[in-house]
């Protein structure tokens, strides 16, 4: 276990790898593909599938933290080597950060990209980018400051950095 919500045993949330959910991953995929698909319409399901079985093993990247609760699978967050093909320079990225609808708005995100932050740590890495499109104000709360905008097939978007 990573880390766990405050909040009471009932209820609470759980960070954990997905080494330890590889059933999952397919659920995990169709989330991604559901959210950012339009963003790389030329990845399938199952390409993106395959992209993230590759993120099973604990301690390397590219890597996958989800959030658990009542043991049922609720969010997801990810390190990976690139995010942005038109900045290959900047490494290693968070990216996948997504928290099922339903279940948004009870601090899920945040112990997420905390999560991913303290692994991140851990593998001793400096520093982590993440790209977003509107959730800046968000980001910022958790220690990520903006770098630039820039384009991204065909939205704008934020490239931010958190130094570790």
């Amino acid at each position: 276990m990573l880390s766990k919500s405050p909040s009471s045993a009932a209820c609470a949330i759980v960070i954990e790898h997905l080494a330890q959910h590889r059933d999952a991953v397919p659920l995990l995929a169709g989330w991604a593909q559901q959210q950012w698909g339009h963003l790389a319409p030329e990845i399938t399901l199952e390409q993106r599938t395959a992209f993230f079985a590759r993120r099973v093993t604990p301690g390397q990247i590219p890597e996958m933290l989800v959030a658990v609760a009542n043991g049922r699978v609720v969010g997801m967050a990810s390190i990976v080597t690139n995010d942005l093909s038109s900045r290959p320079d900047l490494t290693p990225w968070m990216a996948a950060v997504y928290v099922m609808p339903e279940q948004r708005g009870r601090g899920i995100g945040s112990l997420l990209v905390q999560a991913i932050l303290a692994e991140a740590r851990w593998l001793e890495l400096p520093r982590l980018y993440l790209i977003t499109p509107d959730k800046m104000a968000f980001y910022a709360r958790l220690g990520w400051r903006e770098m630039e905008k820039v384009e991204y097939r065909g939205e704008l978007v934020t490239v931010m950095f958190c130094d570790l």
